[in-house]
């Protein structure tokens, strides 16, 4: 556990917190109503706020046979956080010795080092080994440590819970709008602009080819409406995920054609909403094929703008 009480003591901020803990991965809309909570309960007792996150994912050390994609990087995740107010972001390093940790260790490492003097947690949260540390028997470990437990409901949509495992299944589906609704936000990936065989520049449709990492969750293989975002400056574009199976492609890659835009943008990082599914990925009986389809899939694009 010294790794853990070395990443609380580095950035956690001065004073007494009340506190989150949890993965928070996409940071969804329910995510972001817990936060809204713990920024209200901070206030209200005069204590600054702060999430308690784990990176990897615990799931991946629990069950390492389990295949897993990330809905955000742990970068973004940590900005989305930020950018809701909290006072700090601490991101644990989770593992097979974190797991063993007791209830009562871990919340015990988290008042000695960020000063928690109260939790806000979704009232089906669980901590520490086994799962132990239900709402209930953390409030009873509270009342020995010095801090309350705030248990808040978790926020239903259509009367379903809104989880991360709800957005995976639309993702999976390529059901862009309601992985929007679901998270607040478009979903998007992000990384830089990389080289690649420039095979659509060559038939009159440069892209961006962007680096993603291979444990970031995608949606199907397929064309969507996109926005890219670069260096502040927003662009309409239409984006290609898949194997470019036209031209026998193996490697999975990202490719977004920007509207209207003639340049040159390798090493800058582009940000990529994906809006809405135009078409599964198809293989073409040629070039000219593809180059019709493309232009098929532009026009979608545009009305879809102008809608």
């Amino acid at each position: 556990m010294l790794l853990v009480r070395e990443e609380l003591r580095r950035s956690a901020t001065p004073g007494d917190h009340a506190i989150s803990i949890g993965v928070f991965d996409g940071v969804h809309l329910g995510h972001r109503m817990l936060v809204g909570r713990l920024l209200e309960e901070a206030r209200a007792r005069g204590l600054g706020a702060g999430i308690v996150t784990f990176h990897p994912h615990p799931i991946t050390v629990v069950r390492p046979d389990v295949s897993f994609s990330y809905l955000e990087s742990l970068e973004q995740r940590v900005e989305l956080l930020r950018d809701l107010g909290v006072d700090f972001v601490s991101v644990l390093q989770f593992t097979s010795e974190v797991q063993q940790v007791s209830a009562a260790d871990f919340t015990r490492l988290i008042v000695e080092e960020a000063g928690m003097r109260a939790l806000v947690v979704g009232e089906t949260f669980t901590l520490g080994r086994g799962r132990e540390g239900t709402a209930a028997r953390l409030a009873e470990i509270g009342e020995e440590q010095g801090f309350d437990v705030v248990p808040i409901a978790e926020l239903d949509d259509d009367a379903e819970r809104v989880s991360s495992t709800r957005i995976r299944e639309a993702l999976a589906a390529g059901r862009m709008e309601q992985v929007a609704t679901l998270l607040g936000r478009p979903f998007s990936l992000r990384g830089p602009v990389l080289h690649g065989d420039e095979r659509g520049r060559t038939i009159g449709f440069p892209t961006l080819n962007i680096g993603v990492s291979a444990d970031r969750a995608l949606p199907p293989n397929g064309v969507y409406v996109t926005r890219a975002t670069i260096d502040g400056r927003g662009f309409e574009a239409c984006t290609n995920i898949g194997t470019r199976p036209t031209f026998e492609g193996s490697e999975r890659r990202v490719e977004t054609h920007l509207l209207d835009f003639e340049g040159d943008l390798y090493g800058h990082i582009a940000k990529v909403d994906l809006l809405q599914r135009i078409r599964d990925e198809m293989k073409f009986n040629g070039v000219d094929e593809l180059v019709a389809r493309i232009n098929r899939d532009l026009s979608a694009t545009r009305e879809w703008f102008a809608a």
